[in-house]
């Protein structure tokens, strides 16, 4: 078994639990695996060559196409390292609270070339946990 067989990445990616989005610098999606597909709606042949906003609720596009820029411009992300909880947007219209993780991905020199985030559900977890405070 050859490890760096590309090959072999695509499949630990499709058999992730969580979702993983890959988008180039300009946000646009390179990447999608089934799991994106189960959380968001979108199939990858629907989601790949879309710009990010496809699941970012309207509200929310200026900070994250601004933040976005930051994380590109400087190579450094604000949330790096952290799971951050936010809203995005499924196929149906559905709103959805998503627990996201971000890193970037360099190129050898160091250079931005694309962001990528895993995803999972947290609607319900939100719900009730604000049920509980409420």
């Amino acid at each position: 078994m050859n490890l760096s067989d590309p090959r072999l990445l695509q499949a630990v990616l499709d058999g992730l639990p969580d979702a993983f989005v890959l988008a180039d610098v300009q946000g646009v999606i390179r990447d999608w695996n089934p799991a994106a597909q189960r959380l968001f709606g979108y199939t990858r042949e629907e989601a790949v060559g879309q710009n990010l906003n496809l699941i970012v609720p309207e509200r929310f596009r200026p900070a994250h196409d601004a933040g976005f820029a930051r994380a590109v411009a400087t190579g450094e992300l604000r949330v790096g390292g952290r799971i951050l909880r936010t809203r995005a947007s499924h196929k149906d219209g559905r709103k959805l609270y998503v627990d996201f993780a971000f890193a970037l991905l360099k190129d050898a020199q160091g250079v931005v070339v694309g962001v990528y985030a895993t995803a999972r559900d947290a609607t319900e977890a939100h719900l009730k946990a604000q049920g509980a405070s409420a």
